[in-house]
């Protein structure tokens, strides 16, 4: 049998960009996915702190330092600019290593979205 547990969490994005005429998805600053261990295409589960949305979509990398983080297509009718968002990975694994396996969780600054040293 396999669980589901938390793989990896960039925790207070702010939303810069929310595009209606993209084919779908979110765009996320390349060093953030990387610090989350986050990779373009991924599965993705998204939270608005804003106004209660839960979505789920895959991720597409954007420019490394840029602080992007846009949700395109129908996405973006859930989130406006400025709004806070989590988003969270979920992995499968066996009970045994869910037990000792730890998440990547990553707190950057929600004014800017930039790593914090």
């Amino acid at each position: 049998m396999l669980v589901e547990v938390l793989k990896s969490k960039l925790h207070r994005l702010s939303v810069t960009e929310a595009d209606l005429n993209y084919i779908g998805s979110i765009t996320i600053d390349k060093l953030l996915l990387e610090a989350a261990g986050i990779i373009p295409g991924e599965h993705v589960y998204i939270v608005n702190n804003n106004n209660g949305a839960r979505l789920d979509t895959y991720v597409i990398e954007g420019p490394a330092g840029s602080g992007m983080v846009c949700l395109n297509g129908a996405a973006a009718r859930l989130a406006q600019v400025g709004d806070v968002i989590i988003v969270m990975t979920y992995a499968q694994m066996t009970p045994e290593e869910a037990m000792t396996f730890k998440p990547k969780v990553v707190f950057p600054d929600t004014a800017t979205n930039h790593l914090i040293s």
